[in-house]
């Protein structure tokens, strides 16, 4: 006993002693480096003289302003060497703690136990909070939908963890932009972080609760609605601003649930919050099939059939302003371009240009046997399709990958669209409206359509090559065979892509569009 003592006393020495060094270090600068900072010093006097002889509400913009994100501006040529040297401060520093710095998010059933997923087992979220932030990012998990007895009793027995809560984990680690990490994450790493599981299987929109005459509860909405009730006490009531995310049904649900949200926080008179949007691969279209077939199950149904049957078995809930524009049509608010011009919040629209989402349920499938000529031509008039119905999102990142579900990825700060990679998008659009709200103050109307990009800040991003994986960014494709993985070019042939015809289509030499493939342009 007495010699765990001397090693907890010394251990105890050994952390105050690293901590002095610290201290030492950085006081005892070189003289030079010193010199350097009093001259920036005398700036930074001079600086604050001036603007004390600005007008109030200058000063009161600049010492308002958050302390998260960060502007990176001055040191974007160098961002990975600047970020390495942030991280390595953070665990030099690490022993001057007085607890673990704990990454996870951690598991909280809801208090309401009335609100239950289908299964009537409690809902509830995963919650990192990062004291002091006042930014806070809520995430909605998505996962398909069933949308009627049968289809739901069958995604009962395959993915129950999807209506059910009985199995989840105690924890969840955020990957992407629901990283703790900020050389995985560099503007969000440090918001409050909570992240939603799906169990409802309704895109978020059901407010019916399971009864002795119906088998599932569908209480998708009710859910977010109740996460942002708890969440209050824990510190949302003193936020700046709140992100509703989501991935696929869970970016559908961003959509039909951004302005409630916003509109719940100003009932319960917070509206300092400022309430905005990210939907990820949540942008379907209500197009024809390439196949029609019957709707005898989730993938096959055509998309307009299974939400016409959905939003009536759940007891779906849309936007207001988008109910008001489709009465008796209520089911077209679940595609983004019909319920987009409806919302007052302002929301950001990730959507890859070949979505395979899209393509399944549209009855394309790009394994197996090569694609025809038919197919190969659907596939590129959906990509004109989609372009047409992104043209007036105002904030938006669109490559021309074939893929699904990008901000929760780990790579997805390395997919590019012009040069721009989307964690710089996100920032742009949101110093955009940091300024914005500076000049117009808190009118999520203002915040929404008037969003001019800062300098040098693209927020408008979409790809104009026309065919999948044309962009070289695009993340890795394999052999669903061999697991090996395949070029740009690989891929395409794999497809039945012809590369005399297309070069014919686009009135380009046979060998300079062979050259671009294979450079992955």
């Amino acid at each position: 006993m007495q010699i765990r003592g001397v090693l907890r006393s010394w251990a105890g020495r050994s952390a105050v002693r690293s901590c002095l060094l610290l201290l030492f270090i950085h006081v005892s600068a070189p003289v030079e480096a010193r010199s350097q900072h009093g001259r920036r010093t005398q700036s930074l006097r001079a600086q604050q003289q001036q603007q004390q002889q600005q007008p109030l509400a200058h000063r009161e913009r600049v010492e308002g302003a958050e302390s998260f994100p960060l502007d990176f501006t001055a040191v974007e040529g160098n961002m990975d060497n600047f970020v390495v040297q942030i991280k390595n401060l953070a665990q030099s520093l690490y022993p001057c703690s007085a607890q673990k710095l704990d990454q996870d998010m951690k598991l909280h059933f809801l208090k309401n136990v009335t609100v239950t997923c289908n299964d009537g087992s409690a809902a509830g979220y995963y919650i990192k909070e990062s004291k002091g932030s006042k930014r806070w990012l809520l995430f909605l998990q998505g996962g398909w939908y069933c949308f009627n007895r049968q289809t739901c009793d069958s995604r009962y027995e395959t993915m129950r963890r999807l209506m059910s809560s009985t199995t989840w984990p105690q924890t969840r680690t955020g990957t992407g932009i629901l990283s703790p990490q900020p050389e995985e994450n560099p503007h969000w790493w440090n918001a409050n972080m909570v992240f939603i599981p799906y169990c409802s299987s309704d895109v978020w929109s059901g407010a019916t609760p399971k009864t002795d005459h119906s088998d599932y509860a569908f209480m998708g909405s009710l859910i977010i609605k109740e996460v942002v009730n708890e969440l209050l006490t824990k510190g949302l009531d003193n936020a700046k601003v709140l992100l509703l995310a989501g991935s696929s049904a869970g970016g559908t649900g961003v959509l039909l649930n951004v302005d409630h949200v916003a509109e719940q926080l100003e009932s319960q008179g917070q509206r300092g919050v400022r309430v905005r949007g990210l939907a990820d691969s949540g942008w379907f279209l209500d197009n024809r099939q390439y196949k029609p077939t019957d709707c005898l199950d989730t993938i096959s149904c055509a998309p307009t059939e299974a939400i016409k049957r959905g939003i009536r078995y759940w007891g779906g809930l849309v936007p207001e302003s988008c109910r008001q524009a489709h009465v008796g049509e209520e089911w077209k608010c679940f595609f983004g371009y019909k319920v987009f011009p409806t919302l007052k919040s302002p929301v950001f629209v990730v959507q890859w240009l070949f979505d395979e989402a899209q393509l399944t349920v549209d009855n394309i499938h790009l394994t197996g046997q090569p694609v025809n000529e038919g197919q190969w031509r659907y596939i590129q008039n959906l990509a004109q399709e989609l372009r047409s119905t992104l043209r007036d999102v105002p904030a938006m990142f669109s490559p021309a990958c074939l893929s699904h579900v990008l901000i929760t990825r780990t790579y997805w700060m390395d997919i590019q669209v012009k040069g721009t990679s989307l964690p710089r998008a996100l920032h742009c659009w949101d110093r955009s409206l940091q300024d914005n709200n500076h000049t117009n103050g808190s009118n999520r109307n203002h915040e929404k359509h008037k969003t001019p990009p800062v300098r040098g800040c693209p927020l408008h991003l979409i790809d104009s090559c026309p065919w999948p994986h044309c962009n070289p960014t695009c993340p890795t494709i394999r052999d669903q065979l061999t697991g090996q993985e395949m070029s740009a070019i690989q891929f395409l042939k794999h497809m039945g892509f012809d590369v005399q015809k297309m070069a014919q289509q686009h009135g380009m030499d046979p060998k300079k569009l062979l050259g671009m493939l294979n450079n992955g342009s």
